[in-house]
């Protein structure tokens, strides 16, 4: 079921398109997990939990700003999808990116996967992480026309392809 959006009245503003359904589901278990990471008292499930839920704001993104593509294509993980799609979160995407291996040891139990004060940074840094994703979302849900590809940008007016000289 769709959300209800009400009719401006004469004089507001209209409202912004909603996100896709997808989108804010992620979002939403993305909120959940980080609040199910900040409650468990065993450091590597915080960790982990705190990772997914990143993961999750990754992919509510990604639901928002992608369209599936027909054909087979190589897999590439969220992170690398995130940086090329949201280039304003490739420095998010290039961290979490750099979490992946912890986590998997993490879910494992390893024992010296992840410290107790990594796991809490982890857990602050989700949260900002997820402001950041909202702020994002909000301003796509504000955009005006059809979402863009994810794979290709727009150039600038006169701008020439390939990439620009430093000097």
């Amino acid at each position: 079921m769709g959300a209800v959006r009400a009719l401006p009245s004469e004089g507001q503003l209209p409202l912004p398109p909603a996100l896709p359904g997808a989108a804010t589901q992620l979002l939403d278990q993305a909120h959940r997990g980080l609040a199910e990471a900040a409650g468990h008292t065993d450091h590597r499930q915080r960790y982990a939990a705190a990772h997914l839920a990143a993961l999750r704001a990754a992919a509510a993104v990604l639901a928002a700003r992608t369209r599936p593509e027909g054909g087979r294509r190589r897999p590439r993980s969220a992170w690398m999808l995130l940086g090329e799609v949201a280039p304003e979160l490739g420095e998010w995407a290039t961290f979490f990116a750099a979490g992946a291996a912890k986590r998997a040891a993490a879910e494992a139990g390893l024992s010296h996967a992840v410290t107790e004060r990594e796991a809490d940074d982890l857990v602050r840094d989700v949260d900002a992480f997820l402001a950041v994703v909202e702020s994002c979302l909000a301003t796509l849900a504000a955009a005006p026309g059809p979402p863009r590809s994810p794979f290709t940008r727009p150039r600038p007016a006169g701008s020439r392809s390939g990439p620009r000289s430093r000097t």
